[in-house]
């Protein structure tokens, strides 16, 4: 049923690599706030090994992420990796003693983040780091050279593809104008719709865009995705929970949109994968248009 379900979502490019739009976030594997040790160890480690078995190709995760914790807890499930498995990470963020996200985007601290997440991973070069803006505002000198960096490392061999993420239509502009991006990572999902024109530029240019929290960032996107009677009413007639909708509905927005739906239970995960045999109708496409 995974790997069914899989292969009928189809495939998109992540830079050279040819991925199934349904991928997996790693993020929940860390403790409450993303901080500290998993609950479950072992249902950590297992959801990571089931993931792959699933046919799961690509991984999102973050040295920030525990700090350490999820990609130690990864190469503990997984190494050595099998050769189609593309690891996506994220730089420009470090945590602080009590948990704070806090900017660690120099240029050269973003190059210690990548070399960070390739001891913990224990890879050679990743398959895509995310650039993450820190502040919408960032001065466009900046921004110009965090890239720089970026592209210093891609250059090296570190990163084989330049992401961004938390960008602006305009950030993705002036990225595009100076180098290649193979992905986008914003805050998108059915009731949150705020990149909906980073969305268009990505597809206009064939670059994946992954959006985060794809079942809602705040509380009240969680809580309208997951309690609404229109998506149960919806649901009971595609055969599908509303989790499962609101991710489906992604992949049927636009063919350049890659999942990464996370979780840390095993459950759920063979939830989010089934995402992709959901059937779509006109009657539900146009009824969820709507906000």
């Amino acid at each position: 049923m995974p790997k069914a379900a899989l292969e009928r979502a189809g495939t998109f490019p992540l830079g050279t690599r040819q991925v199934h739009r349904i991928g997996y976030g790693a993020m929940q594997l860390a403790g409450d706030g993303v901080f500290g040790p998993p609950h479950d160890r072992d249902e950590a480690l297992r959801v990571l090994r089931a993931a792959v078995e699933a046919g799961i190709d690509h991984i999102d995760t973050a040295q920030y992420y525990g700090p350490g914790t999820v990609n130690e807890l990864i190469r503990e499930a997984l190494h050595p990796y099998p050769d189609d498995l593309v690891f996506v990470s994220k730089v420009a963020a470090r945590r602080g003693a009590d948990g704070a996200v806090l900017p660690f985007d120099n240029p050269d601290q973003l190059l210690t983040g990548i070399e960070e997440n390739l001891a913990t991973l224990g890879v050679p070069s990743l398959g895509a780091v995310n650039l993450r803006v820190m502040d919408a505002a960032v001065p466009d000198e900046r921004f110009d050279a965090q890239l720089t960096a970026m592209i210093r490392a891609r250059d090296a061999g570190l990163i084989e593809g330049i992401g961004l993420s938390n960008i602006s239509r305009q950030h993705l502009l002036r990225a595009v104008d100076r180098t290649p991006i193979v992905c986008v990572q914003n805050l998108f999902n059915l009731v949150e719709r705020g990149s909906s024109d980073v969305l268009a530029e990505c597809a206009d240019r064939s670059i994946a865009f992954v959006p985060f929290c794809p079942l809602g960032m705040s509380r009240e996107a969680r809580k309208r995705i997951r309690t609404s009677p229109r998506l149960a009413e919806i649901g009971k007639r595609l055969n599908a929970t509303p989790a499962q909708l609101a991710l489906a509905w992604l992949l049927d927005l636009s063919p350049n949109i890659l999942l990464i739906p996370g979780t840390s239970t095993r459950a759920h995960l063979t939830e989010n994968i089934a995402c992709g045999s959901v059937e779509f109708d006109a009657a539900a496409r146009e009824e969820l248009a709507r906000r």
